[in-house]
């Protein structure tokens, strides 16, 4: 077997590992061990095989998510920039929604601005002010992380494997254009059971959530998936992300945008 196919062959077993973790609900060993901890193409490919098994299943790509938008987060995982996964139509819920939590294994609720996209960001510059044009409007958004690696004993490699650690997300009824807010000068709170557990700011999100967008684009398109016109895009987090659980009520308020709740029960995902 050449370098290639075994390095093919490795990375089609990481992809298989964490997609029976997804379907069987049960948490698995990292994919490091095949892969390496920071190999950032070969993790990319295993993510790419993941979103064709979870389309194979009949999901269907409604957007992209950024992590490790956070410099500490970064330095945690050693490294020095963010990564993206795909948000398919079944990992989306409205706001004041029961989240069921059979449908997820180690829950972590971050708040986010996300954003709609009016227009592909696929050729040009995709400098902020091509973004900025791009967009469609904001709103509040609550994403709940997860990840199918067993303790979050994830690298770089992992979480990027693992599509970025997505798990669902809910967004906000109220929607706002960029003539209307200012997503570098939001503020936030997030309450788990009316009790303040994290507070962040958008200077905190890449200093900028419209500078994330941007280095989503231009990361999206050197991957060959550009953002298209309709996406839905999680920006990235503006504060801590905590655990929920079965039972937890979740409130998240972004001054300038609104806020977003969400409900957590035991129950299996939507499908």
């Amino acid at each position: 077997m050449t370098t290639t196919e075994h390095a093919a062959t490795a990375e089609q077993q990481a992809a298989d590992r964490l997609l029976t973790a997804l379907q069987t609900r049960t948490a698995c060993a990292p994919v490091r061990d095949l892969i390496g901890p920071v190999d950032l193409p070969a993790a990319y490919r295993v993510q790419e095989r993941l979103t064709a098994g979870r389309l194979e299943h009949g999901a269907t790509i409604v957007g992209r998510k950024i992590g490790l938008t956070s410099e500490a987060v970064q330095r945690q995982m050693g490294v020095d920039q963010p990564d993206f996964g795909v948000l398919f139509d079944d990992m989306a819920y409205a706001d004041g929604a029961v989240v069921p939590t059979g449908g997820l294994l180690q829950p972590k609720a971050e708040a986010e601005v996300a954003f709609v996209l009016k227009e592909d960001l696929a050729d040009g510059p995709l400098d902020s002010a091509q973004v900025r044009a791009a967009i469609d409007y904001g709103m509040p958004a609550l994403e709940v992380c997860d990840s199918r690696i067993d303790g979050w004993d994830i690298k770089f490699a992992d979480t990027v494997a693992d599509n970025a650690s997505s798990g669902v997300y809910i967004l906000g009824d109220t929607t706002k254009t960029l003539d209307e807010f200012a997503p570098v000068d939001v503020d936030m709170r997030m309450l788990i059971n009316g009790e303040e557990v994290s507070t962040g700011n958008g200077a905190a999100c890449l200093g900028d959530p419209l500078n994330a967008v941007a280095w989503l684009a231009r990361a999206a398109r050197d991957f060959g998936e550009p953002l298209r016109a309709g996406q839905v895009i999680l920006s990235g987090a503006l504060g801590p992300m905590r655990p929920v659980r079965s039972g937890d009520e979740v409130t998240v308020e972004i001054t300038g945008l609104g806020t977003v709740v969400a409900k957590f029960s035991e129950g299996n995902a939507h499908e």
